[in-house]
């Protein structure tokens, strides 16, 4: 399948980029894992009062740009207050910021219903 644009929106602004359904449908499941820790970190604790420590979710994608998407669930009271930290970057720029993680999903699932 050829890649189409994908539009993350960030805290300020958004950016575009090539992406292909297959990449979508791998990051769909990368978040959906996420989401599982996180909700796990919110309601999860070990003897003693402390939480279980759940794995940092990071996802790499190489098209035209290389995007990295990383999220440490242990940081993060709920999966509402969640943001991620995004790097895109080529051999002119790199650009790294942060985006909510809700809202990243509702990014991607509407960009999964126009490429179906």
């Amino acid at each position: 399948m050829t890649a189409s644009r994908f539009t993350i929106n960030l805290v300020e602004g958004s950016v575009a980029i090539s992406f292909t359904p297959q990449a979508a449908q791998a990051l769909q499941l990368s978040l959906s894992h996420l989401m599982d820790s996180l909700k796990a970190t919110a309601t999860k604790t070990v003897p003693g009062g402390r939480k279980t420590p759940q794995k940092p979710m990071e996802y790499q994608y190489t098209g035209e740009v290389f995007l990295e998407i990383f999220c440490n669930p242990n940081i993060w009271p709920t999966p509402f207050a969640a943001k991620v930290l995004i790097t895109l970057r080529d051999d002119r720029i790199r650009l790294t910021t942060e985006a909510e993680l809700s809202r990243l999903i509702e990014d991607l699932n509407q960009y999964i219903e126009q490429t179906a």
